[in-house]
Parts: structure tokens; C-alpha cells; sequence
């Protein structure tokens, strides 16, 4: 029996996977891909499923846990965001070449735009690299359906299989059909095979003849599944003009032919396997028309691969831009004028452009991205801007690079580059016979991904700078994911806390401090302790676990008995404190002074410590500033 629901393309991911008889799936948090593993949770609460589900301490680990699932026979999954699959990228790479037995599907989910990310790479150039086969689902219902394909066509030729949605579309919602799971109930039976599974080079050079032969078969199934490919209208007459659209393009390029009455004049090849490459289909659609336009996200995967490419259009020709996402408006700039060209329309659409004045009217603020009030990690940076002003900042991925904001933050590469950049920056000024002061801020789950390989090699060297360990409980910025410290698992059920203490005692680690970061003045004094130390002959690395949970996160940690803080009549407008502590409940009240934004306040007792004139916590229902400052988070 099935039913139709409402659902985002994560949550249908979700759905498909569990549709799909996936009995093992690991992932780690990243927009846009975060909500797919939660969305197999609840499935599995729902319907009763033995499904084995973690958030794994970073992408490398939850791709090799799944994969050795499959080895064993069982259907797997693994999710991350794209930026992600770097570092399961030598897992990936050797993958394709000992392939799997059951079901393997590895979900990258890229990021057009970008919109949360720090690239716009894109997983299809990386599936043809590793030489394994991706599918480009191009709506949710194709997100969900995409699944049980790819799944198929892994356990056909026993290969991972990638499934490549798109930011847009993991957070696109549509209808599709609910369907009851596959009864799956596969035992683990691992064959010893060490010519595959621990293969020599000499193995491996055959196992790549093999591969090879299986991609060639692949791309010729590919060219007939019409299920996933396939062109409209179908009549097979020649053109002017053609499209080919792979993935969310597919969905953008049909809206706007509809629009304008092209549906039936302009056939759309809908690309749903860009690798292997379909030649056969591809060189006899392309055949047909004086022009092809090329419409894919983000990298010319199709373009490039496509051999005649005298009639083609897109990103290499300049035609589309060869950065961000197909917009509308992006696909239209470019579809529009070639259709006015070969007099399919009479002219260009006009844009609609009444709403720009009547928001321009609204004198909205700009809103950049800021952390939020009460968060630990701005009173971290308060604290280590106050204790050492001249220092260099080294940072890393997650909520905390938006201390640059306030100054706090003077790099941000990658995750671990924080800990890297820090000894390498001790390594250079050390060679030139200087010491300045360096501070580098990691948080507790990135911490745990990527920091303890690059903390083991700063300790090895001798690299000395102050490491501030953001610990605020959570995998804050994308969505509250439960890290290696926490009591729990991703389902709930409980888990063995892995104690950061601990690993810093491990390695080597001989000075170690923690700190309530709302304490400002005690950790101003630890971080310039730390400093000293990183100067002393039997000194060396420094590190100090600034410890609050995420305002957002453990709400029952609020500071409610303390009394509210007051600005009194002594503030002089200079603003110091919006640039000192970036919090959004300290705001300007029009007439060249801060306010207090009650709906957003903590009540933390924070703010005082970044006003220079002592304006902030006097009045505050007759309690002495003292009171804040000796008296903070009382619980």
C-alpha cells in the first residue's frame, strides 16, 4: 500500500534509503547534505527497521565503515556534503577498483552558489576521476526513486555508485510516493579474497583492466535507460536549437520553456548519468541541431566529454558564466537570446523587476551572517583579542569563523588547518629568529575530524602557539549533530564519550586549562599564561578548552538568575562593544547609542566586559557591575 507525502529532497533521500533496503549508513554534518541521515532515523523509528546508523567522526571514517558493510554483502550508504568528499577521496579512489558485493551508494551532496560552503566543486568531475558511476537527479522525486536505481546498478557491477543532488535540491519540497520498505534481511558473510580486498599493485593493474571493461558496459546501458534518460519532445526531428540538462537544470530550463510556449519546439535531453559518459545518446541528439545549449552545475563535465563540440553551447563557450548555480534568471539570459535567434520567439521576455523598488523602499539592514547572542565562542574571541590584541588568529570551519567579525579570526582554509597554519606560521618566524604570538580556535567537533592529525604533528615539531578549543557541546552550525565527547549516538541510544582532555594528555600535551568562556576575565589570564608558556625554554604548545554549551543547544543552561544587564546614562555612543563582541542583542537605537534587544538577550553578562567605559550591567536592577563580574552563570 502506498501514500503520497510532502518532503524535502533530504528527507526523500532519506526515504529512498529506507525504500531501498539500506542496512547500514554513516555520515558526517554538512549543509546541504545534514538532514538525509536524521530523515533514516525517523524512518526507522517509524517502520520498525534494524538499520545501523552513526555520525561518524569525519567522511573518511563513515565512507570506510559503510563500504566494509557492503563488502560483507549488505546495502550501504554514506552521506556528506561535497566539500566533504575530500577527505573520503583515497577511500573513493581505490573503491572503484575493488568494488563492493552488496548495494554501495555514496550521496555527495555539491553546493552551486556557493551558498554554505567553501567551494563550488563539483562531484561529478571527482565520480569520473575515481572512475565510478553518478546519478544526477533532477526533482525530489527523483532524489528518492534515484536511490533503489542506484543501489541496482551497484550490485549489478559491483561498484560504489554516487548520488549527486544539489543544494537547491535537497532543500526543494515536493510530493512523492511513499512505498513500504524492501524486506532486506542480509547476513553479514565477508569471502577472504586478498587478491581483491588487499591487492598489490600488480592485482590492482588487473583489477583496472576489469574496471574499465565494467565502466564501458555501463555506458552503453546508460544510453538506453530511458528510465533515467531521456529527450522531450521524442519525435527525433532536427532543430535549430536543442538543450541538454543534467540534474536541478533539467527542472529550471523546462519551467522556463513553458513560459514562453518553446515546449514542444525546444527538445531537452534530460542528462540523468553524466559519467560514464553516454557517447551513443549524446552524439545522436547533438547531431540533430544547429545549436546545443548545455545546461549543468557547476564544472563543463558534459561539455568536456562530448567529442563533436562544433554546435555546442555553455560554460566553455562563455555562453553560461563559468561560476554559481543555473539560476532562472542565469538560464535565461542565455536560452532567450539563441531562441529570439533562430525566431522561435519574437522577443526577449521582459524581466519583471516592480518588486526591487518596493524593496528598496523598505530600507531593509543588511544582515550579514553573525553568531548568535550568547554564544560562547564570542566571548572566546573577546577574550583572546583582550589577552593578546597583536596576535596572529589561525581558525577553521564551523560557527566560529564568523569571528572575523571581530577581528578574531585572520585565516580559515579548511577543517585542521587552523592547528597546520598555526605550526606553520610558529616554523617560519622561528626560522627568522622571531616569536609572535599565535592563536589557533578549532571547534569540538572539528576538533575530533580533522585537528588531532595535524595536533600530533604540532606537538611532534615542537610548534608553540596557543590552541583554544571552542567546546560548546554540539555540531552547532549544522543542525546539533551529537559529536564524539557527547553521551549519545546519532539514533539517541548511548555512546562511549570520548574525552578531549584526555586525547591532549595522550599526545604529549603538558599544559591544559579549562574555562567557562562567559568567565572572560579568567580566560584572558589563562590565554596570556598560555603564552608565557609557549615561550619558556622547557615550554611548547599551550591549550585551553574554552567549555559552554551553544545557547541554542542547551537551553537549560540559560543564565536566568542573573538579573538583566542595563546600559546606563554613561554610554557615550562610541560603539566599542558592537565591534568587541558582535552580538546581535547589543544594537544601535537611532540616536548614536546601544541598546539592549530584550527578545534576543541571554542574559550572559558578556557584554560587559567589551564596553570600555564600564556603561554596561551598573543599573541593572541595582546590582553592582562587580556583581556580573564575580558572579556569572550561576547554576
Amino acid at each position: 500500500m502506498s501514500a503520497n507525502a510532502l518532503l524535502s529532497g533530504n528527507e526523500a533521500i532519506g526515504r529512498g534509503l529506507a525504500e531501498a533496503g539500506c542496512q547500514v549508513m554513516a555520515a558526517y554534518p554538512g549543509t546541504p547534505s545534514s538532514e538525509i541521515l536524521p530523515a533514516l532515523i525517523r524512518y526507522k523509528q517509524e517502520l520498525g527497521l534494524n538499520i545501523y546508523l552513526e555520525w561518524s567522526v569525519n567522511e573518511k571514517s563513515a565512507f570506510e565503515v559503510a563500504m566494509a558493510a557492503a563488502m560483507t554483502g549488505k546495502r550501504a550508504a554514506v552521506a556528506m556534503k561535497q566539500v566533504g568528499l575530500n577527505v573520503a577521496l583515497d577511500p573513493l579512489m581505490s573503491s572503484a577498483y575493488t568494488g563492493v558485493v552488496g548495494g554501495f551508494v555514496l550521496i555527495s551532496c555539491d553546493d552551486p552558489g556557493p551558498e554554505s560552503s567553501q567551494t563550488e566543486q563539483d562531484s561529478r568531475l571527482i565520480a569520473m576521476a575515481a572512475k565510478v558511476p553518478v546519478l544526477d537527479p533532477s526533482s525530489v522525486t527523483e532524489a528518492k526513486e534515484f536511490v533503489g536505481k542506484a543501489f541496482k546498478i551497484s550490485e549489478k557491477y559491483q561498484l560504489p555508485v554516487i548520488l549527486r543532488p544539489t543544494g537547491h535540491l535537497c532543500h526543494a519540497r515536493g510530493v512523492v510516493e511513499l512505498r513500504m520498505p524492501l524486506n532486506l534481511s542480509r547476513r553479514s558473510d565477508f569471502k577472504k579474497d586478498p587478491t581483491r580486498w588487499a591487492a598489490t599493485p600488480k592485482y590492482r593493474y588487473l583489477l583496472h583492466k576489469a574496471l574499465n571493461v565494467k565502466l564501458k558496459d555501463i555506458a552503453d546501458e546508460f544510453s538506453s535507460r530511458t528510465d533515467l534518460n531521456f529527450t522531450i519532445p521524442a519525435d527525433g526531428k532536427s532543430r535549430p536549437l536543442g538543450i541538454i540538462a543534467s540534474g536541478m537544470s533539467y527542472s529550471v530550463v523546462r519551467d522556463l520553456l513553458r513560459e514562453v510556449g518553446l515546449l514542444e519546439l525546444v527538445p531537452v535531453l534530460k542528462l540523468a548519468t553524466p559519467y560514464p559518459f553516454p557517447d551513443r545518446l549524446l552524439a545522436e541528439f547533438t547531431s540533430r541541431f544547429q545549436a546545443v545549449l548545455v545546461l549543468e552545475e557547476t564544472g563543463p563535465l558534459v561539455e568536456l566529454l562530448l567529442k563533436d563540440k562544433s554546435n555546442v553551447l555553455g560554460r566553455l563557450t562563455n555562453s553560461l558564466p563559468g561560476e554559481g548555480g543555473l539560476k532562472p534568471e542565469t538560464v535565461a539570459r542565455a536560452l532567450f537570446p539563441l531562441a529570439r535567434k533562430f525566431g522561435l520567439i519574437d522577443e526577449e521576455p521582459a524581466q519583471d523587476n516592480s518588486l526591487a523598488p518596493l524593496v528598496k523602499e523598505l530600507e531593509l539592514p543588511p544582515r550579514p551572517p553573525r553568531l548568535c547572542a550568547g554564544c560562547p565562542h564570542a566571548a572566546s574571541f573577546l577574550a583572546i583579542r583582550q589577552a593578546l590584541p597583536q596576535a596572529i588568529f589561525t581558525s577553521d570551519i564551523g560557527c566560529y569563523t564568523l569571528g572575523l567579525n571581530t577581528g578574531a579570526v585572520d585565516t580559515c582554509l579548511d577543517m585542521g588547518a587552523s592547528i597546520n597554519f598555526a605550526a606553520g606560521f610558529y616554523h617560519s618566524y622561528k626560522q627568522d629568529g622571531t616569536h609572535v604570538p599565535i592563536v589557533a580556535t578549532i571547534g569540538d567537533s572539528t576538533f575530533f575530524h580533522a585537528g588531532l592529525p595535524a595536533l600530533v604533528n604540532a606537538v611532534h615539531t615542537d610548534a608553540r602557539f596557543i590552541l583554544v578549543i571552542l567546546d560548546n557541546h554540539t555540531v552547532a552550525m549544522t543542525g546539533n549533530q551529537p559529536p564524539p565527547h557527547a553521551s549519545q549516538l546519532a539514533d539517541g541510544s548511548k555512546g562511549r564519550p570520548v574525552k578531549i582532555r584526555n586525547l591532549l594528555e595522550g599526545i604529549g600535551i603538558r599544559f591544559i586549562k579549562e574555562v567557562d568562556p562567559y568567565q572572560v576575565k579568567q580566560l584572558v589570564a589563562r590565554v596570556k599564561e598560555a603564552y608565557h608558556f609557549t615561550k619558556k625554554e622547557d615550554g611548547g604548545l599551550a591549550a585551553i578548552i574554552a567549555d559552554h554549551p551553544c545557547a541554542l543547544y542547551d537551553d537549560k543552561n540559560s543564565s536566568q538568575r542573573l538579573p538583566e544587564v542595563e546600559i546606563t546614562t554613561s554610554c557615550s555612543g562610541c560603539k566599542a562593544c558592537l565591534a568587541a563582541l558582535d552580538c546581535p542583542a547589543l544594537v544601535e537605537n537611532g540616536a548614536g547609542r546601544v541598546e539592549i534587544d530584550k527578545g534576543l538577550c541571554v542574559r550572559c553578562g558578556v557584554c560587559i566586559y567589551a564596553c570600555p567605559q564600564n556603561s554596561l550591567g551598573e543599573a541593572a536592577l541595582g546590582f553592582p557591575q562587580d556583581y556580573f563580574l564575580e558572579n556569572q552563570f550561576l547554576l
